[in-house]
């Protein structure tokens, strides 16, 4: 089976560094909150052109923590994309606000900014736009926008570590960045880290507080915080990707311009790229109209595939209170029902990528 992604093999390439690190910190006998932290803040925010970075236990706390830190809560209102892994919301939820949802935009699958105005009332405190499969939302709108209300601007960058608009980081354009480093993502750790960037220095300092219970003197605390720091072996092994992750989201852009060859093939429409915007292919989506088929069929062929998202926010349960119905969003609720994910990643051998292309080209439909 050629699995959707390997992060076995990506880790295995770096054995000896990740081993070494690891020994370096067990003999520092700093384990949280120690040098290899403050290391990885300082040359990941030289990477980002960000003077504030402030890293944390996850991507989730991630967003939870930027929101807190705005002073985001009950009584407010967030807007969101429906069509996105359910953290972006959740986190709003969690600290008491509302997500409002708008529509994605049908070539980028990011937030159509277009539709954004509609929804902002004056309940409404901040937009949290979702960079997804590496894709940049429309930064430049959106920011004109956020800035005519005097709204704040959380950029979910989860999946888009290392892509740009117009030559500027994702992460690094609006008030707040949060960034994930679950095993998966571009830059990776072996199990859960995260990272928030911000340009405002009082943010940062309120951020370093909140992760660390709401302390910045040991056994004082200014505030209820939360317990959401980086620990020095994730933070350490981090120091190592970072190295790698313009090298590795090139060989992402190779691998996603092999797939190109699939387009109209059978029905399939592969991913748009924005002039201007640096897609760093986290996911390489196509779309068909027969996705639940195509996924059954490249399973019975030795291909894993993965559907992204097959059932957008607004449908969740959990959401149900907030009232929205099918057909609200009928962009988001199409694409929930037509995107299928590819195998992608650094380590994809070129006769693995083949394989799947041919696979792909001899499909035939539903008789298959």
């Amino acid at each position: 089976m050629i699995p959707l992604i390997n992060v076995s093999r990506q880790f295995q390439e770096m054995r000896n560094e990740i081993l070494e690190a690891i020994d370096r910190v067990i003999t520092s006998g700093q384990y949280v909150l120690g040098q290899e932290g403050s290391m990885f803040e300082k040359e990941v925010s030289d990477y980002l052109s960000s003077p504030y970075a402030v890293s944390v236990g996850n991507g989730t706390d991630a967003l939870v923590l930027s929101l807190d830190a705005l002073d985001i809560g009950p009584g407010d209102e967030v807007i969101t994309t429906p069509f996105t892994f359910f953290a972006s919301a959740e986190a709003i939820s969690r600290v008491g606000a509302t997500p409002v949802f708008v529509d994605i935009d049908p070539k980028t699958y990011t937030i159509d900014v277009s539709k954004i105005a509609d929804k902002i009332t004056s309940k409404t405190k901040a937009i949290l736009p979702v960079h997804l499969f590496g894709q940049s939302c429309d930064m430049d709108k959106l920011m004109e926008l956020a800035d005519s209300y005097k709204l704040f601007v959380i950029e979910d960058a989860c999946q888009a570590f290392g892509a740009e608009e117009n030559g500027v980081k994702l992460g690094t354009i609006g008030d707040i960045g949060c960034f994930s480093f679950f095993p998966t993502k571009n830059l990776s750790t072996i199990g859960d880290g995260g990272l928030i960037v911000t340009k405002h220095e009082k943010l940062a300092k309120r951020l370093k507080q909140l992760r660390h219970h709401g302390s910045t003197k040991k056994y004082y605390h200014a505030e209820i915080g939360y317990n959401s720091r980086l620990d020095e072996i994730h933070a350490a092994i981090l120091r190592i990707s970072l190295a790698y992750i313009d090298a590795w989201n090139e060989e992402r852009r190779q691998k996603a311009y092999g797939y190109d060859e699939l387009a109209g093939v059978n029905g399939l429409q592969i991913p748009f790229r924005k002039p201007g915007h640096s897609h760093i292919y986290h996911l390489y989506c196509v779309e068909h109209a027969e996705r639940d088929n195509l996924m059954a069929y490249l399973e019975r062929n030795g291909v894993a595939s993965g559907a992204y998202y097959p059932l957008p926010l607004h449908r969740q349960e959990v959401y149900k209170h907030l009232g929205y119905h099918l057909g609200d969003f009928p962009v988001a609720e199409e694409k929930a029902s037509r995107l299928l994910a590819l195998p992608m990643h650094p380590s994809l051998k070129a006769e693995e990528q083949q394989e799947v292309i041919r696979v792909l080209k001899a499909y035939r439909g539903n008789s298959l």
